[in-house]
């Protein structure tokens, strides 16, 4: 079998640098219209008109046996669960095991009217090079290089959770923020969705920091480069050293020596000196790794007073939502899963469903209401209202891709995390302006700052200002200024009550200014 797999919610396999082409045939929904999103349609559950002439087939490509058994499995109960509730008795339904050599070309044997699955990107890869251009597939891979050509996802793509955060990260006011990402193919590519994210809502992204997963001292070096920990313990030593130097060589007034002493003392109480450039931190790993930075972040003297603290939905269902360091922090979800799905699916299988089986149980829904219904199978597909499944709302793009309307969480400490913000409820205003497929992934970037100056944080007798001195420690300015104009200079008449005759100088009639108008703006603003 094909070994590269792509897994998952929220976690992009490897994505080779380059792979940004468009894969979409547009020939495949050339039918779909041009209709508009309105309210979200209505998924069908049962009620299908069964003809005994009808023989509908349906093909499910999962992992089912070896080390993603466990996914497979419980994907293919929610699909179970969803065909035992709804599907008419000319449909059928049949299982592959992608972990086995030849399931996929032993599916389109077959000649299935829809695929769904599979779970990994290579093996969409591969369905969508063999099979007819007119299948649909529903696959479950969050890798936009792996969907086209009818292959689409069910799955949550991570640029739509990027966005979403950054979205609220924006109307919070965040000026400046950095990156903090595991080191790999997907934490760059949502690095480089979060620097796409940054220039449409109007914020400066002034650093992007990687560090390897699960790895202690990796995590520990990021968080010091992000927090400026070198340069503010310098800046702390070197005002350390002047003040000492005034209160040991210097004759001072009493007032003098006495401020000195006690800036001295309270400087002294503090490894570091000096505040960070940003006023906002976006993590784009999962919760381990968040509250293990944070943690550090926090021995460097950051804390969330100095910057507010965001997440993706990689934080959803994980157990940050108890730490009481971590509250305040914000971060993108899908809307709460649909009480009644989870309850069968709880009694059917003996534990919570994931979002991936979610996802599969709504594929399957998806996939009865488009053999069943009276449009073409890409203007049912991918119909621009969308549809609210087991997880809130969701629509299918002719590209492949997915969009999920996403909720704003924001976390407590107590154990469970407070909505501050609903997640959309149709499509008629667009939610997301990225696309994953056109995102380059971020590289690295050093900290922009302006640096710190230990002779900003002191204060000692003017008179003293010219012998004690200090450099700026940590300045890194990359940005270049705009180049300068040249200067006119216009030679005027020595008498200056001739006329002047200057050619570049032309009075300018100055008009009238309504206030009311002016007002209205800045009080609006």
């Amino acid at each position: 079998m094909f070994m590269n797999r792509f897994f998952g919610f929220c976690t992009l396999g490897l994505i080779l640098a380059g792979c940004s082409g468009d894969y979409t045939n547009r020939d495949w929904a050339t039918d779909y219209g041009t209709d508009v999103a309105g309210a979200p349609s209505q998924m069908q559950y049962g009620g299908f008109s069964d003809n005994a002439t009808d023989n509908h087939r349906v093909a499910v490509l999962l992992p089912l046996s070896g080390e993603n058994a466990a996914t497979g499995r419980a994907i293919r109960t929610s699909i179970e669960i969803a065909t035992l509730q709804s599907a008419p008795q000319s449909m059928s339904v049949a299982f592959y095991d992608t972990a086995r050599d030849g399931a996929i070309s032993e599916a389109l044997m077959e000649s299935p009217e829809i695929i769904i699955g599979p779970v990994f990107a290579g093996d969409a890869r591969i369905v969508r090079a063999t099979k007819p251009m007119e299948m649909p597939v529903l696959s479950f891979t969050s890798d936009a290089t792996a969907v086209g050509d009818g292959v689409m996802t069910m799955n949550l793509m991570p640029t739509n959770s990027v966005e979403a955060i950054t979205t609220e990260m924006s109307t919070d006011g965040i000026k400046k923020f950095i990156i903090l990402a595991p080191d790999t193919a997907s934490g760059r590519l949502m690095a480089g969705t979060a620097k796409n994210a940054a220039s449409i809502y109007n914020m400066d992204l002034i650093g992007i920091f990687y560090y390897t997963s699960g790895n202690s001292d990796s995590i520990k070096d990021a968080a010091a480069a992000a927090s400026m920990n070198a340069a503010r313990t310098a800046a702390n030593t070197r005002a350390r050293e002047i003040l000492s130097d005034i209160l040991t060589r210097e004759r001072l007034t009493a007032i003098e020596k006495s401020s000195l002493e006690i800036q001295l003392e309270k400087i002294s109480k503090s490894d570091t000196l000096g505040t960070i450039p940003y006023d906002g931190i976006l993590f784009l790993g999962g919760a381990a790794d968040t509250t293990s930075i944070a943690s550090f972040l926090r021995y460097y003297g950051v804390a969330a007073r100095d910057a507010r603290m965001y997440g993706t939905a990689m934080w959803d269902g994980s157990n940050i939502t108890s730490d009481i360091t971590m509250s305040g922090a914000k971060f993108a979800a899908l809307p709460e899963m649909s009480a009644s799905f989870t309850d069968v699916y709880s009694r059917v299988a003996g534990n919570s469903p994931s979002h991936l089986a979610a996802f599969g149980y709504d594929a399957a829904n998806l996939a009865m209401g488009m053999m069943y219904s009276q449009k073409s199978n890409a203007a049912y597909l991918l119909d621009p209202s969308g549809y609210v499944g087991t997880d809130g709302l969701f629509r299918l793009m002719p590209n492949g891709d997915s969009q999920r309307a996403l909720r704003i969480m924001q976390l407590n400490g107590t154990g469970d995390a407070t909505v501050v913000r609903a997640a959309p409820q149709n499509f008629i205003r667009p939610i997301y302006n990225i696309e994953q497929r056109h995102i380059t992934p971020a590289t690295a970037m050093a900290l922009e700052s302006d640096g710190i100056n230990p002779m900003d944080y002191i204060r000692i007798p003017e008179r003293l200002r010219t012998t004690y001195k200090s450099k700026t420690f940590g300045a890194n300015i990359t940005h270049t200024a705009a180049p300068a104009q040249p200067e006119n200079i216009t030679v005027l008449p020595e008498d200056d009550s001739e006329p002047i005759a200057a050619t570049d100088y032309e009075p300018v009639k100055l008009e009238s200014v309504d206030r009311t108008y002016i007002d209205s703006v800045e009080i609006s603003e």
